[in-house]
């Protein structure tokens, strides 16, 4: 081989050096550009999901706010109330006639426990 060929070489290989280091430099850039891009859409749908959000959170805190909790809890002491009466309704003679019955239901005659007590004089 020829000096001069020899330096042809050498100057394409530095020139295929230098088109290889721009393409990365170019791919690198290209990335940056891709990863900016996708952080940047990214950053408009968690924007738009936020908004969204705190609409719903807005809605829902409103109609609490709307809402009387006294009221709520009127109904329901009212709805414990009429439970309680209905079952005491429901209940009062079937307790009446249970405890009327235990009361006249008393034997008359002592066992044999109160016979032995009463025989040796220890009551």
């Amino acid at each position: 081989m020829s000096g001069g060929q020899s330096q042809e070489l050498i100057k394409q290989l530095l020139q295929a050096e230098k088109d290889a280091e721009d393409i990365i430099a170019a791919a690198k850039k290209n990335r940056l550009a891709k990863l900016k891009q996708a952080k940047d859409r990214a950053e408009d749908d968690l924007k738009v999901f936020r908004e969204e959000q705190e609409r719903k959170f807005q809605a829902e805190m409103g109609a609490k706010t709307a809402a009387d909790p006294a009221a709520e809890l009127k109904g329901a002491t009212q709805r414990e109330v009429d439970g309680v009466k209905k079952d005491y309704d429901t209940n009062k003679e079937r307790a009446i006639s249970y405890i009327i019955s235990r009361v006249l239901d008393v034997p008359t005659s002592l066992s044999t426990t109160q016979k032995q007590a009463l025989a040796s004089g220890i009551a």
